[in-house]
Parts: structure tokens; C-alpha cells; sequence
């Protein structure tokens, strides 16, 4: 395939890879447009696209039939060949640290769904969900994972919007409140509270489980929270159920009491993948080719130990 980069470069190269990333979207059976329409939307010469669809042809890329005045249709797509030709790169995930079972789970379910698929795929790694939208926004990544509540407060920006909702439980178990001294139940006036301005999950959990008490609110890292209330530092924050389940992590536990706490349970808990509004592109290959269906069950399989974390 090395021979075609060099024609890639070239003005016939713009139609190549704008007519493979159209196909790549279509499937066997679809009527493609006409030689006129493709000329419009690409503001490029007849001869060129039809220069374009010769050479992903000759590729093997594709296989079309002309059916006289019922169009021209697909016979047969290559879409790894497509994939190649779009000149597309690497479809780059960024996710929360994969500290738990259930993090390890939708990220190998994520990672096999691409490659099924037979699409280069990558992830990464970001603590915070404010900092996931910050790279997404800088164009680093392709989609990120977070949790639905806030992704909810960040699409208000108009800047993103959601691709694909997962099912509850599919971002965190819950979430309760750690406490220092074993002999308290609850956050009371006058603790200090951990709380992580990049987490705004935590942040606005933690809001919430303080209205009305007056508490000194402290500034830390969600990964510095356990350390900071083993030294005595803080005597309080919220903290994800998994992590001190599966960590055997020895703390005072206490559920949430705030109402309007307990009432964002649900989109707490529910993972969402956001994509740039501009990005029309990626959203409808997410569409196509990942199978999301089975990126929950591989995630369940993860966390009942019967498959392997992989990615």
C-alpha cells in the first residue's frame, strides 16, 4: 500500500481520501452518489473524482456497479483498505484511570470493539473529568469517557455532546463518604473536606453532601484524598464504592445523606463517550463500527474475573 502515499499528496490525492472516508461509512447494497454531487461537495473538478473512484477501484478498496439510470452501486467494500486510504490516522480514546475493575472492564471492552472492528485504536489515560474535556476540545483525542452527570454540565458549553450513553452502573458502583474518626457517621459543621476541583463528579457530590454545613472545604488531588485523612489532614470526602471494596480499603464508610446527592445517583453512575460537536466524522464510526452492546458485557466479564483485562 506504501505506493499510494505519494499520490496522496497530490491534488488527486484530496479526492482519494475524501471519497474513502464517504465510503467508509457506507455499506454493500448502497447507491453512491453521482460523479456531479461528489464534484459539489468537494469543490473538485468531475475528472478528478473520477479519477478518485478509478484509483480506490484498482485498490481493491471498493468494487462498484452501474445500473444504468438506478445509479451506481457498492458491490463490495474493503474497509481496512478504506481505512488506509481516508488517510485517517489512529481513533484515540482518553478515559479515567483504569483503577477498578469496573474502569478495567469498559476499557477492554472498548479496546476489542475497535479491534473487531479492524480500526486502529487507542486509549488514554487522564484523571479528571474536566481535563478529558479540556484535550477533547484541543482536538488530542478522538472521544472521551466520563460520567453522564458531567457530561450533562459540560454540553451546556455547546462545545461537545454525547455519542453514546451506557447503562447505569457502568461508570462507578456509587459513591459514600469516608470518614477519618470511626466514631462519626456523617460529614459535620466544622470538618474539613477533601474535595477535587478536576473531579466533577466528586465536586458537585461533595457540594451537595456540605449544603447547609459549614465546613472548611480543603483542595486536593482525588488520588491524595486517602493520604491526606490517614495524616490527619482532612477529616472527610466522597470517594467511589469499588475502589474501597476491591482495595479492602479500611475507613469509616457512610452513605450519602443529602438528597440532592442521592437524587445524581443515577447519571453518576452511568458512563457516557463524548465526541466534538464539529466532529460529525467520528460520531458516525462510533455508530457503525463499534459494537457498544458488547463493551458492557465484556465490562461485566472483567469484573467477574472470567476475562482478562486487555488494553
Amino acid at each position: 500500500m506504501e505506493h499510494f502515499k505519494t499520490k496522496l499528496l497530490s491534488k488527486n490525492g484530496i479526492a482519494i481520501m475524501s471519497l474513502a472516508q464517504e465510503f467508509l461509512l457506507l455499506d454493500v447494497g448502497d447507491r453512491i452518489k453521482t460523479v456531479a454531487q461528489y464534484s459539489d461537495a468537494f469543490n473538485l473538478g468531475r475528472g478528478t473524482i473520477q479519477l478518485g473512484l478509478k484509483f480506490l477501484q484498482d485498490e481493491g478498496a471498493i468494487r462498484l456497479e452501474s445500473r444504468g439510470h438506478l445509479g451506481t452501486y457498492i458491490v463490495s467494500i474493503d474497509y481496512k483498505n478504506l481505512w488506509l486510504l481516508a488517510d485517517i490516522g489512529t481513533i484515540i480514546g482518553v478515559m479515567p484511570l483504569p483503577y477498578t475493575k469496573r474502569y478495567e472492564g469498559l476499557a477492554t471492552g472498548l479496546y476489542k470493539s475497535f479491534e473487531n472492528a479492524d480500526i486502529p485504536f487507542s486509549l488514554a489515560f487522564m484523571r479528571g473529568a474536566s481535563k478529558r474535556i479540556e484535550a477533547l476540545k484541543q482536538g488530542r483525542y478522538s472521544f472521551a469517557v466520563m460520567s453522564k452527570l458531567a457530561a450533562t454540565l459540560e454540553t451546556r458549553n455547546q462545545d461537545i455532546e454525547v455519542a453514546y450513553e451506557f447503562p447505569q452502573y457502568s461508570y462507578v458502583g456509587n459513591h459514600v463518604v469516608i470518614l477519618r474518626d470511626q466514631n462519626e457517621d456523617r460529614i459535620k459543621p466544622g470538618m474539613k473536606v477533601g474535595i477535587d476541583p478536576d473531579s466533577i463528579d466528586q465536586f458537585l457530590l461533595t457540594c451537595y453532601e456540605c449544603d447547609n454545613l459549614n465546613v472548611d472545604y480543603v483542595e486536593t488531588s482525588y488520588s491524595q484524598i486517602l493520604n491526606r485523612i490517614k495524616n490527619k489532614e482532612i477529616d472527610a470526602a466522597v470517594w467511589s464504592g469499588d475502589e474501597l471494596r476491591e482495595k479492602n480499603i479500611e475507613y469509616t464508610v457512610a452513605p450519602l445523606r443529602n438528597s440532592k446527592a442521592r437524587a445524581i445517583g443515577k447519571d453518576d453512575t452511568t458512563a457516557v463517550i463524548v465526541t466534538s460537536k464539529e466532529n460529525v466524522f467520528i460520531r458516525e464510526v462510533l455508530s457503525k463500527f463499534s459494537r457498544m452492546d458488547q463493551v458492557v458485557v465484556l465490562q461485566q466479564k472483567v469484573m467477574q474475573g472470567e476475562v482478562l483485562p486487555t488494553y
